[in-house]
Formats: structure tokens, C-alpha cells, sequence
């Protein structure tokens, strides 16, 4: 227990590390009262519509998980929405996305699926999730070189187009070769336990990488490849609309093409380890992307400040609230990251 407790201080304090950094690139050279004033002179009426969109992809991710689920159980999608929010609210409260190995201990507890089943699952959601954000980038990529973007700390769009492709693609072909060939995944897990698991653990990681591998039995069929992929587009399209929404609360304009591109990459650079909430990670390249498009810097700063705060707040609201349905405290959300 001391050595997961250590481990999460030591994410704890990256996070906070990395998230200074990034706040610092934010406020330096900003000029606060014209921030403050833009702040002041939105007219928020436009977060509510931007919610709603916001709360209408919250249930298609639901929708998503049901459908990846199916192989293992039919878990309807009304019992995965609360399931969903309370992970959402934990990746916004605690570090290192606690929240997604909790909605996986819950699920366990509702419906008795395997912790190891459901964080296939999961991890496939995020692959597709990440295959999206660099479509919204490609697809924005030559009006990004006409006007000269960059992101920031001297990383281009091009650069993190071309990594987080490696990434993400790379990652994505995998599982799918393991979800096609599951005998000779299970055999090259066996190859592997055998010469790098001590006896003692073999039997069981044998048996967690078994139901690993079962939950990615969604992947076999490239009909159900495409369904997964045609709902991670329509999510982030509509989490789009919330950025678009937010938008007409302050006094500027650019494409929902453009908002696309910094969807993507806002959401790429939040998997860099950061404090909870994605502080920092979430606001700089956002910034900066609308500053490639010619918004002024306190008002891209502004704009960029209510939308993560619209984005984390009403969804870590009601995850708190499921959260305290399924009797689980506050406390106790870090150490189910070990259980």
C-alpha cells in the first residue's frame, strides 16, 4: 500500500510540475485588465446550449461503452451514463485519470464485469478517441501552414500530428491484431509470462491478460470497427458544438473547422501528465491555436478559462453526485486505482 500511496504522490507532483510550466507559457506577457474585462463582458446564456451539447456526448460515450461491452454483457445504456460520469468526474479531480480505472471498479461491482474486460475497453475508447483528434487536425492542417500555427514551447502541429499518429495508429493496429488473432495473442502472452513473469505472479497475470484480451472481442468485426468509430466522431463533433456554443459568449469569431483543430489538440496535450483537471495542459496549446487565428491573447485566454471550467465543472458535479449514490467516499477514489 506505501508503494501505490508513493507512486500516486509522485504522479500528484509531475502533474502540479508540468501544470505550472504550462500556466506560466499562459499568463506571462498577459495584460489582466483586459482579460478581466472580456471575463466580465461575456454573455454566459451561451454555456447553457453548450452544456446541453456537452451532456448529449456525455451519453453517446455511455452509448460507446455499451457497444463495446456487448461481447462480455448487455449493460443498457441508461446503467452506463452514471458509470461514465463519475469516471469523467474522477479524471477531473484526482491525477493520473484515476477516474478511469474507478468506472471500471464500479461496473464491476453493478454487473460483475472483470476490472481487467473493462479497462480493454476503455483503453480502446481512448485509442479511438485519439484517432479522432488527429482527424480534426489533419483536416485542418493546410489552413494551419496558410497563417503559420504553432503550438507552443516551439512544438508544431505538424510535430504533434506526426507523433501522436505514431501513437495512437500504432496502438490501434495492435489491438486490433490481438482482437482478430486472439489464439495467438493468448499464446505470445504465454511466450511472454513465461520468460518475464516470476512464477509466483504467472498464473495470475495469465489470467488478467486472458480477460484483457477478451474485452477487446468488439474489435473482431470491421462493422463493429467502423460503428465505434462513427460514435467517437459523432462525440467529438458534438463536444465541438460546445466549444462553438461558448464562442458567441465573447466578442470574436473563427470556423467550427478551426474549433475542430483545437479540440484536437487541446485534447492531445491533456494526456501529458498535468494537475487534475488537465490545468495548464488544457489552456496553453488552446490558446494558442486561437492566437494562430488572429484572436488577441486575453480574449483567446478568456474564451479558453470559461470553456474548461464549463467543460469540468457540471460533469465533476454530477459524477460527485453518482458517486455519492454508489456509497463510495471521496477518499477512498485514490486507492481504488490499486484494487
Amino acid at each position: 500500500m506505501s508503494a501505490a500511496k508513493s507512486k500516486f504522490r509522485w504522479q500528484f507532483w509531475l502533474g502540479i510540475g508540468i501544470s505550472v510550466v504550462f500556466l506560466y507559457l499562459v499568463l506571462r506577457n498577459m495584460h489582466f485588465g483586459d482579460f478581466w474585462q472580456q471575463v466580465r463582458q461575456a454573455d454566459y446564456i451561451w454555456l447553457l446550449p453548450g452544456i446541453g451539447v456537452y451532456f448529449l456526448a456525455v451519453w453517446a460515450r455511455a452509448w460507446r461503452w455499451h457497444y463495446l461491452l456487448r461481447p462480455l454483457k448487455a449493460v443498457p445504456t441508461r446503467t452506463m451514463f452514471p458509470i461514465v460520469a463519475i469516471g469523467y468526474m474522477g479524471n477531473n479531480i484526482y491525477p493520473a485519470r484515476a477516474g478511469e480505472v474507478l468506472r471500471a471498479v464500479i461496473l464491476k461491482r453493478k454487473e460483475s464485469v472483470a476490472v481487467s474486460a473493462s479497462l480493454a475497453t476503455i483503453i480502446v475508447e481512448r485509442i479511438f478517441d485519439g484517432v479522432v483528434m488527429l482527424a480534426f487536425i489533419f483536416v485542418n492542417l493546410g489552413e494551419l501552414a496558410e497563417i503559420g500555427g504553432g503550438l507552443v514551447a516551439g512544438l508544431s502541429i505538424q510535430q504533434i500530428a506526426f507523433w501522436g499518429s505514431l501513437l495512437f495508429v500504432g496502438a490501434l493496429l495492435a489491438f486490433l491484431l490481438a482482437a482478430m488473432f486472439p489464439a495467438a495473442s493468448q499464446r505470445l502472452l504465454g511466450w511472454v509470462a513465461a520468460r518475464l513473469v516470476p512464477p509466483r505472479f504467472r498464473n495470475r497475470v495469465l489470467e488478467v491478460g486472458n480477460r484483457f484480451l477478451g474485452g477487446l472481442e468488439a474489435l473482431r468485426s470491421p462493422f463493429e470497427v467502423l460503428m465505434v468509430f462513427v460514435s467517437s466522431l459523432v462525440i467529438w463533433l458534438l463536444e465541438t458544438g460546445k466549444y462553438w456554443f461558448v464562442m458567441h459568449a465573447f466578442n470574436f469569431e473563427v470556423s467550427f473547422f478551426a474549433l475542430m483543430l483545437m479540440n484536437g489538440v487541446v485534447n492531445l496535450a491533456t494526456t501529458i501528465p498535468s494537475a487534475p483537471g488537465y490545468i495548464g495542459t488544457f489552456d496553453a496549446p488552446g490558446i494558442a491555436i486561437l492566437e494562430a487565428y488572429g484572436v488577441p491573447k486575453e480574449v483567446a485566454t478568456s474564451y479558453t478559462f470559461v470553456l474548461h471550467i464549463a467543460l469540468w465543472l457540471p460533469i465533476t458535479l454530477l459524477g460527485a453526485y453518482y458517486l455519492a449514490r454508489e456509497g463510495i467516499r471521496w477518499g477512498e477514489v485514490p486507492s481504488t486505482e490499486t484494487a
